[in-house]
């Protein structure tokens, strides 16, 4: 029974954060406190890091950002690291403001370029700034999703040029994935931006359980917190004993004699009621492999009714192509996987391809997806179940071990709020993995400065300021 002292505090709540008020009334469902608290703080005029878990719903303290905006008659930017979340979120904005109010800009579009709300991906606000831009003018907020992008090797600095070099007036509304370092980040923020309210949340809303596939046992990666199961280092070491070969060639043997192939796991999944999964391969070559293999396995995912509407839904898509050009785009091939359920999505896809795709997967028409990491980007494509067929990557130097930061981001995707009671992370076992990288990918990661010194240093955990009227950490 709510007493009448709660009551008034929450009478008194809404009166001070009206327009919270009625943003939250357009909504069918209950806001989690962490996103009525960002709320409360960005209409009271503060900068604000919300830092949470993917799909926990950062990105609607960011809408909250546009529609304040709107009210009180500034422009809004919204700046994400890539094109197709860009595309994605003008999609939504529109849907929600109206096609006259949002605009749209990235490296090869530009709609609506001086509407109240733009979304944009974050270097073309770099240039802006730097070209002293008349777009800029009336800018009230930005919002710049995805900052924990700052810590890329090659691109994060671009977010710390723009956090730097933004107009005092502006009001910064950074949304992140769970960092370990939230706190400092907000620190260094508050030095650069003036006052910034850091909000964490840790709680995801679709529990996430991790598990190892090794041979054809799917087994919880861990027994207790913090501690691998024993079973996966029994049978890692069972695997191991069948061949004595040098390590440099266990992953070819792995392979060949111990590893499911990729039409076989996701028949796995299918059986366990684990789809629809995106399985994640770093690169587009190996995805579009990947939808060959299983094709060539003769996989089909989907019913009659379920074809004719996915066979329609493709149509409507690509309209606007000619018959011709379609044949050239390999599109029998590429409606062929699709009706069986099947698809790749990466950025070498053509743009009504992977619309058609995004859609389909969405309503749960397309159950398996081989992707490349951007699709883990905030893209709206949740899925019962994520896929690692590996843990290292090529990050153009070398192949490395993914961060810990890589792999919340990309086991993130598990779980559809409002559908599934929970999500699945299933990692392939490979013999030239060490187990111990199972418990070292699941510590928090620190968000660290990617910008270099002339020489090429890096101190981790340094935030740089080039601004010499600016007070800077570190």
């Amino acid at each position: 029974m709510t007493t009448p002292a709660a009551k008034y505090a929450a009478a008194k709540s809404r009166t001070k954060h009206q327009v919270t008020s009625d943003f939250i009334a357009q909504f069918d469902f209950a806001f989690d406190e962490f996103q009525i608290e960002a709320c409360h703080a960005v209409e009271s005029g503060h900068g604000v890091l919300v830092a949470a878990p993917t799909g926990a719903g950062k990105t609607v303290v960011g809408e909250f950002a546009a529609f304040l905006a709107l009210r009180n008659g500034k422009k809004c930017f919204y700046t994400t690291p890539i094109k197709a979340l860009s595309n994605q979120k003008f999609q939504e904005f529109v849907a929600r403001f109206g096609e006259e109010k949002v605009g749209l800009l990235t490296g090869d579009t530009n709609i609506n370029s001086e509407a109240d709300i733009l979304v944009m991906t974050t270097e073309v606000l770099r240039n802006m700034l730097y070209a002293n831009s008349t777009t800029l003018v009336n800018l009230g907020s930005v919002v710049m999703d995805e900052v924990h992008y700052l810590a890329d090797k090659f691109r994060g600095a671009v977010w710390e040029e723009v956090l730097i070099h933004l107009m005092e007036s502006v009001q910064v509304i950074s949304l992140s994935a769970t960092v370990s370092n939230a706190e400092e980040f907000g620190e260094w923020l508050g030095e650069v931006r003036g006052e910034t309210e850091v909000i964490v949340s840790e709680h995801r809303p679709i529990p996430l359980y991790q598990h190892v596939l090794i041979n054809s046992n799917l087994i919880d990666l861990f027994s207790q917190p913090g501690k691998i199961n024993p079973e996966i280092l029994a049978l890692e070491r069972e695997a191991l004993r069948k061949v004595r070969i040098p390590r440099n060639r266990r992953e070819q043997w792995g392979a060949q004699e111990s590893r499911l192939s990729r039409a076989e796991i996701i028949e796995k999944l299918s059986r366990e009621n684990l789809l629809p999964a995106i399985t994640f391969i770093f690169s587009r070559m190996g995805c579009d492999a990947a939808v060959k293999q299983c094709l060539a396995a003769g996989l089909k995912l989907t019913n009659t009714e379920e074809r004719a509407e996915i066979l329609a839904t493709a149509e409507r898509f690509t309209a606007n192509l000619p018959e011709e050009d379609l044949e050239v785009l390999g599109y029998r091939e590429w409606i062929t996987a699709l009706e069986r359920g099947i698809a790749a999505h990466h950025a070498g896809l053509l743009p009504s391809f992977k619309n058609a795709i995004e859609d389909l997967f969405q309503r749960g028409l397309v159950k398996a997806v081989f992707a490349t990491e951007t699709l883990a980007l905030g893209i709206n494509m949740p899925a019962r179940t994520v896929v690692l067929e590996k843990l290292t990557k090529w990050n153009g130097e070398a192949h490395v071990p993914i961060t810990p930061g890589e792999y919340t981001q990309l086991t993130g995707r598990a779980g559809r709020r409002g559908i599934d009671i929970e999500g699945n992370a299933v990692v392939q076992w490979s013999p030239t993995v060490d187990s111990a990288i199972y418990t070292d990918i699941q510590h928090g990661y620190q968000l660290d400065s990617s910008f270099r010194t002339r020489t090429g240093s890096r101190q981790p955990g340094i935030f740089i300021c080039s601004v010499p009227s600016r007070s800077c950490s570190g």
